[in-house]
């Protein structure tokens, strides 16, 4: 459905996640009737993270098509870090970023606006390491080996280091080009934060967040896109991505080792386990750490981030309307786990609903 082709599927019913985000109540029927009964007319702008982009353009293709046609809905895939940005500076009407907006920016967003902002997520999603070499398709990596990748310490495929995960395979002696993102990035964050959680060494050299100082010798890409070209167009390239992207571009994926000293696929099944492990505060700000289990280990949220008031109400009911509806329609859910993104689970989609209708309350 990108670039205006629908290609909305019939999955098999994606499993909710329950556990960690609470108990049941079903809010995963499909809305689309209710919001068709009462016809809107606004039109939006939101920035920010390219992670979920991918998903993000067919739920708006398919919402402007066949449930509110009067709703125009613009977003620009800028990175996490100029959505926060463009928000903070309310240029747009929302803003997306895998990072949530911490107190100073909550702060930061209260004292320009004069009111609360309001942040809640909307999907997980899996950040895989990916290379455009088949015969590595299933290359089993974990925290320290890739860390040693983005530090220059490990150079070539077949480092004993390497080796010694995946004693089946025979490695070639390629050269390694590791690609990075080079602007403000939400998927950076994740990458970073996981190898910090994990990583001592990484931890004090590097830290986490949207940007950092990257070893020398690393090639640099604008956005997911940017970096699954360099992947593409670097013979021994090796990148991380979110899943779809690695997807779109027919990449392969390592396996990468997870809390419990299992490899685990980058797969929707793999994401949802990691999800479940989480335990989301009433404040929805978290991180998904030490991932054990069936569970994807580098997996992260998208956060969407709205106002309390300064809205045209008409721009307000359609915030409201079209997160509404891409949080519960099944075949908006249906989407999501088709492109490889993991869709709430009932109690958690109840909570941030009642988030996301704080949008506008103030005024």
């Amino acid at each position: 459905m990108r670039n205006g082709r629908s290609k909305l599927a019939v999955l098999a019913a994606i499993p909710l996640l329950a556990t960690a985000c609470g108990g049941g109540g079903d809010t995963g029927g499909d809305t689309s009737g209710d919001a068709a009964a009462e016809q809107l007319s606004a039109s939006l702008t939101g920035a920010g993270a390219s992670f979920p982009d991918p998903l993000f353009q067919d739920l708006i293709y398919t919402y402007n098509s066949d449930v509110q046609p009067g709703v125009q809905i613009n977003y620009q895939s800028v990175g996490s870090g100029a959505g926060v940005e463009q928000f903070l500076e309310q240029t747009v009407d929302f803003g997306s970023s895998e990072e949530f907006l911490d107190e100073e920016d909550l702060a930061a967003a209260e004292e320009a606006r004069s009111c609360a902002a309001v942040q809640f997520p909307v999907v997980f999603g899996a950040v895989v390491i990916a290379f455009n070499n088949e015969a590595l398709d299933g290359l089993v990596l974990d925290a320290e080996t890739v860390a040693q990748i983005y530090d220059g310490q490990i150079t070539t495929f077949d480092d004993p280091a390497i080796a010694e995960l995946n004693p089946d395979l025979d490695l070639p002696g390629d050269e390694i080009i590791p690609v990075h993102r080079s602007d403000s990035s939400g998927t950076t964050y994740v990458f970073s934060h996981y190898l910090t959680t994990e990583v001592d060494w990484w931890a004090d050299k590097y830290g986490e967040g949207k940007e950092l100082d990257w070893a020398d010798g690393l090639v640099g890409g604008q956005q997911n896109d940017g970096v699954a070209q360099g992947i593409t167009q670097n013979p021994g390239g090796l990148g991380y991505v979110n899943q779809s992207f690695a997807q779109e571009a027919g990449l392969s994926v390592a396996h990468i080792v997870n809390e419990d000293g299992t490899p685990i696929e980058p797969t929707l099944e793999a994401t949802i386990a990691a999800s479940e492990e989480v335990e989301v505060p009433d404040n929805f700000q978290f991180a998904i750490d030490n991932v054990g289990g069936e569970g994807y280990p580098i997996a992260g949220t998208n956060w969407i981030f709205t106002y309390t008031c300064g809205y045209e109400q008409a721009n307000a009911d359609a915030i409201i309307d079209f997160w509404t509806w891409a949080l519960t329609d099944e075949g908006a859910r249906d989407l999501a786990g088709e492109l490889g993104y993991a869709p709430l689970g009932d109690a958690l989609t109840d909570r941030v609903i009642a988030e996301l209708e704080k949008t506008n309350s103030a005024n």
